[in-house]
C-alpha cells in the first residue's frame, strides 16, 4: 500500500487551474505529495490551492508558458522535484485549409514547447530527482481524428515522439517518462471542442458510444498518480 502513496514527494502540476491538471493536483495533495501547482488565472489557481489537503507545503507559480522569458522564470521558481505533470495545454480546432503561422505557433508553443523546454530547463538546472516521474497527457486524437483537429493532433502526436526519446535520456537516473492518451473527457476543453465540431445531437450521439459513459477529470488523475507513484515503477 505505501508504494502507491506520494508522502513527501514533491510534485509540480502545469494547468492545474482547471480539468485534469486540478484534479491531479487535488488527488496528489490527498495521497501525501507537496503540490506545486501552476497556471495563468491567479483566482483559479487559488481556488485550487484552497482544496489542496491542509497538510502539505504546496506551492503556486502563475506564468505564461508561451512566453519563454515568463517560462524560464517559472522553472527557476521551482524546488527539487519528485514528479512533472504536463497538463498545461490548449484545443483551437482550425480546418486545414485555413491554418496560419499564428495557429501554428498558438498551438505548438503551448502543447509541445512549452513541455520540450520546461523538462530542458529542469534537467539543466538539476531539480529533477533520481527515481522521479514525467507523466505528459496526450489524447485518443492522435489515433482517431476529427474535423479540426489537425492542429492540435499534431502537437501530441509530437508530443508522443518525443516522450520516447526523452525517456531513452534519464533512464540512467531511474526516471520514469509515462504519456496518458485520454479520450473524452468532462473538462472546459471538452465542452469548447464539443461546440466547434460537433452540435448537440451529433454531441450525444457520440456520448452514447462511451459505454460506461464520458470520463471525469479525477478518472485521469487516478492514472497519473499511479505513475507518479513508486508502485510504477
Amino acid at each position: 500500500m505505501q508504494d502507491f502513496l506520494l508522502t513527501n514527494k514533491t510534485i509540480l502540476i502545469t494547468g492545474a487551474s482547471s480539468g485534469i491538471g486540478k484534479a491531479t493536483a487535488i488527488l496528489a495533495s490527498q495521497m501525501g505529495a507537496n503540490v506545486v501547482i501552476h497556471g495563468r488565472d491567479i483566482e483559479k489557481l487559488n481556488q485550487t490551492f484552497s482544496e489542496l489537503n491542509i497538510n502539505g507545503k504546496h506551492q503556486i507559480i502563475q506564468a505564461d508558458l508561451s512566453k519563454v522569458d515568463e517560462l524560464m522564470d517559472f522553472v527557476k521558481q521551482c524546488p527539487s522535484l519528485d514528479g512533472v505533470v504536463h497538463c498545461a495545454g490548449i484545443v483551437k480546432p482550425v480546418p486545414a485549409k485555413f491554418i496560419q503561422p499564428k495557429h501554428i505557433e498558438e498551438m505548438f508553443s503551448i502543447n509541445y514547447n512549452a513541455v520540450v523546454l520546461i523538462n530542458s530547463y529542469l534537467l539543466q538546472q538539476k531539480k529533477i530527482n533520481n527515481d522521479a516521474s514525467i507523466v505528459l497527457i496526450s489524447t485518443i486524437s492522435t489515433q482517431h481524428s476529427y474535423f479540426g483537429g489537425a492542429l492540435y493532433i499534431s502537437s501530441k502526436g509530437a508530443l508522443e515522439a518525443y516522450a520516447r526519446s526523452l525517456g531513452l535520456e534519464v533512464v540512467n537516473r531511474r526516471i520514469r517518462v509515462n504519456t496518458i492518451s485520454p479520450a473524452m473527457v468532462h473538462t472546459e476543453i471538452y465542452e469548447n471542442t464539443l461546440k466547434s465540431t460537433l452540435n448537440e445531437e451529433h454531441a450525444r450521439k457520440y456520448a452514447s458510444t462511451y459505454p460506461l459513459g464520458i470520463g471525469e477529470p479525477k478518472d485521469i488523475a487516478n492514472s497519473i498518480v499511479f505513475l507518479l507513484s513508486s508502485a510504477s515503477k
